[in-house]
């Protein structure tokens, strides 16, 4: 297996599985983060000059509409740097800068960023018996003692210059959708037992991956045991093709000549800390499937705790 990485002690959170999303003006605009990963102390003044730089870009100041947040989140994440728990696949480091947009996209010192991803099969923490489409293994084949209910998924609280990091592996991916990583940006809430609590969220994106990246990471062990049609991102039904303002990554090789040993990803993300995007319930945001995809949608049940909660298209 490629990539390993040590275990967490993990306890079982309350989980909510919530279907659609809403489009609503006023979340997020998402610029390339042009110094990603310089090694200064703990983000310093390279991180303030980038952000200032940035705050000259119109693309920082053009406010997104928000996605989905899709048929997998889970409420109470845990506040952790290492999301992994023992999974399996290409470590993936990503970096991720919050600015105000609206007021010269200076950071959001205190935001609180959530993100989730499937596993190197598709399969997501608290989703495990949901069917990732084409042929993969069973989820509890992987050999990982990951918890079934929080794995690949945490919050990381932003720094004083906005930053966050995280520590994953390289998301594989289910029909119909291309490679992805979910994201929510929060303000005004707490950490509070090992999670955070209140405040409200001011985006719900998603983050996607190079084609080229991808399928070359795909023929890879572990995620080459998941074979299928890998959806591209011209084929998506959420992706909109506009590169780094739509939430692509910019991504950089850990080895070049070896793409196992990781891969360091990046993006700024410019929030309103006043607007609403939970992206959750209601229609929209998550577009047509692409023309000729399956119709068999992963399925599965939701943690035996969870509510159930009615799916809308």
């Amino acid at each position: 297996m490629t990539g390993n990485h040590k275990d967490s002690t993990i306890t079982r959170r309350r989980a909510l599985a919530v279907t659609g999303g809403t489009v609503a003006a006023g979340g997020l605009a998402v610029a390339g983060y042009q110094s990603a990963f310089a090694d200064t102390a703990d983000d310093g003044a390279s991180a303030s000059a980038s952000a200032t730089s940035t705050s000259t870009s119109s693309s920082c100041m053009t406010l997104m509409t928000s996605v989905t947040e899709g048929p997998y989140y889970l409420d109470g994440a845990l506040v952790r740097k290492d999301i992994t728990e023992g999974k399996s696949g290409v470590p993936l480091t990503l970096r991720l800068t919050v600015v105000d947009a609206t007021d010269g996209c200076t950071p959001v010192s205190g935001a609180a960023v959530e993100i989730w991803h499937c596993d190197a099969w598709g399969y997501y923490s608290g989703y495990t018996t949901a069917n990732p489409g084409g042929s993969a293994p069973a989820e509890s084949e992987d050999g990982s003692t990951a918890d079934d209910d929080t794995y690949l998924r945490g919050y990381q609280i932003a720094n004083a210059n906005g930053v966050v990091k995280f520590e994953t592996i390289f998301p594989g991916w289910y029909t119909p959708r291309t490679c992805h990583i979910h994201l929510k940006v929060h303000t005004g809430g707490q950490k509070e037992d090992g999670t955070y609590e209140g405040g409200k969220v001011n985006y719900t994106g998603q983050l996607f991956f190079p084609d080229d990246i991808a399928e070359e990471i795909f023929t890879l062990d572990p995620y080459s045991k998941h074979s299928g049609s890998y959806t591209t991102l011209d084929n998506d039904m959420v992706y909109d093709g506009g590169g780094t303002s739509s939430g692509l990554l910019t991504l950089k090789a850990v080895h070049k000549a070896d793409p196992s040993k990781g891969y360091k990803g990046s993006i700024t993300l410019g929030v309103d800390p006043d607007a609403e995007n939970t992206g959750a319930g209601g229609s929209g945001g998550g577009g047509t499937p692409p023309s000729g995809a399956p119709g068999d949608a992963p399925t599965g049940t939701p943690p035996s705790d969870a509510p159930s909660v009615s799916a809308s298209s």
